[in-house]
C-alpha cells in the first residue's frame, strides 16, 4: 500500500499549485518563481510564527511549519493581515521600497489565483493593497571613458589564459545589452556570424545583431576556449573545469576587471553593464526608443525610458545656452547708469 508523501514543513499544497501555475502556464523563469517562492513562505511564515520578534536569520524561522495552510486557513485571511506583513517588512525588516513592492506585488498575484483560477476564495483581499511608493532613480552607469578603461583591463590581463574569454564577456554585455543570464546562455549553435539568438526573460527568444567589435571578440577567443565536457559541449564560455559559466562566476569576473580598471565594485555590477550599454546607444548611437526596447527585450517601452536619460555634462550645456545667461551682467551695468 502506497503511503502519502508529507509536505514538506517549507510548502503547502496550494502554493505548490500556484508555482505550477506560473511556470507552465505564464512561462515565468525559474529566477522568478523562486522569488514568488521566497516571498511567500516568507509571508506565511510571518503570520504563523508565535514569536514576532523571530527574523529569518534566526534559527528557529526555517522551523515555522506552514504545511498546515490549506483552504479553511486562506479563507479565514483578511486585508490587514497583510497590513500587517508589509508593515513588519517596513518597520522590523528595514526593507527596501522596491522589495516591498515585488512582495506585495506577489501577494497580489497569488490572491488573485485563489480567486479567478483555484477558486479557493470568493473575494481577492489583496485587490484593493496598494504598491509602496518607490523613488524613481536613473540607472548607474559607467560612462565612455570608464568603459574603454575596463576592456583595455582585460585585453592588458597577461596572466590569465582566459583573458580572452573575459574580453569577450566585456565587450558583448557594453556592445549588446544582454542579461546576465542571457550571456551565460549563450551556445555556440546560437552564433551566426553577425547575429546571436538569446533566451529572455519568461522563455523568448531575441536575436541580437553584433557589431565588429563583437564578432571579432568571439574570434579571438574561440581557438583558446577550453575543451568543454561533453553535457556543455555547445557552451560558449566556458570555465576552468570545462563546464558553462555560471552567473556567480561571470558577476565575479567583471568584478575584477572593475577593480583593475580602478572602479568602484560596490557601485558597478553585471546589470550595470547593461545600463552603460543602453545608455551609450541611446547617446552616441542616435537610437530611438523602439529600437532600444527592441534590442534589450523590453515587453514595454516604460521600462526602456528609464535609459533614455541624459549625462549631466548634457544638462550643464543645456542649461549654459539658456538665452536669459547672455542677461548676467545687466544689474551691474544698470547700477552704474543709476550712479
Amino acid at each position: 500500500m502506497a503511503t502519502q508523501r508529507k509536505q514538506p514543513i517549507d510548502s503547502f499544497q496550494r502554493l505548490e499549485e500556484f508555482l505550477g501555475y506560473i511556470r507552465a502556464i505564464l512561462e515565468r523563469s525559474a529566477g522568478t518563481v523562486r522569488q514568488y517562492r521566497y516571498d511567500l513562505v516568507l509571508f506565511f511564515r510571518f503570520l504563523i510564527a508565535d514569536d514576532r520578534k523571530l527574523q529569518p536569520e534566526d534559527d528557529g524561522w526555517s522551523e515555522i511549519d506552514i504545511s498546515i495552510v490549506d483552504d479553511s486557513f486562506l479563507r479565514s485571511l483578511q486585508l490587514s493581515d497583510l497590513y500587517s506583513y508589509i508593515t513588519w517588512l517596513a518597520a522590523t525588516r528595514k526593507t527596501s521600497p522596491a522589495t516591498r513592492a515585488r512582495r506585495t506585488s506577489s501577494l497580489r498575484t497569488f490572491f488573485d489565483y485563489l480567486t479567478t483560477k483555484a477558486h479557493v476564495l470568493d473575494e481577492n483581499i489583496a485587490v484593493n493593497l496598494e504598491l509602496p511608493k518607490q523613488i524613481k532613480r536613473l540607472p548607474r552607469y559607467l560612462s565612455l571613458d570608464e568603459s574603454r578603461d575596463l576592456l583595455q583591463a582585460a585585453a592588458s590581463d597577461e596572466e590569465s589564459r582566459l583573458s580572452t574569454r573575459d574580453y569577450c564577456i566585456l565587450t558583448l554585455f557594453l556592445n549588446c545589452g544582454m542579461r546576465l543570464s542571457e550571456l551565460c546562455g549563450i551556445n555556440l549553435s546560437d552564433w551566426r556570424e553577425n547575429t546571436l539568438v538569446v533566451m529572455g526573460k519568461g522563455g523568448k527568444e531575441r536575436t541580437i545583431y553584433l557589431n565588429g567589435a563583437c564578432i571579432a571578440a568571439i574570434r579571438d577567443y574561440l581557438p583558446d576556449r577550453i575543451k568543454p565536457i561533453p553535457s556543455d559541449r555547445d557552451a560558449m564560455f566556458i570555465s576552468r573545469l570545462g563546464k558553462r559559466v555560471t552567473d556567480r562566476a561571470v558577476q565575479n569576473i567583471i568584478k575584477k576587471y572593475i577593480r583593475q580598471a580602478g572602479l568602484d565594485p560596490q557601485r558597478y555590477s553585471t546589470h550595470k553593464l547593461r545600463h552603460t550599454a543602453a545608455t551609450l546607444m541611446y547617446q552616441y548611437g542616435e537610437v530611438d526608443i523602439r529600437s532600444l526596447q527592441a534590442i534589450l527585450g523590453h515587453s514595454t517601452v516604460a521600462t526602456t525610458e528609464i535609459y533614455t536619460h541624459i549625462d549631466e555634462r548634457s544638462l550643464h550645456d543645456a542649461v549654459e545656452q539658456n538665452p536669459l545667461n547672455l542677461e548676467r551682467s545687466r544689474p551691474r551695468q544698470l547700477s552704474e547708469e543709476n550712479d
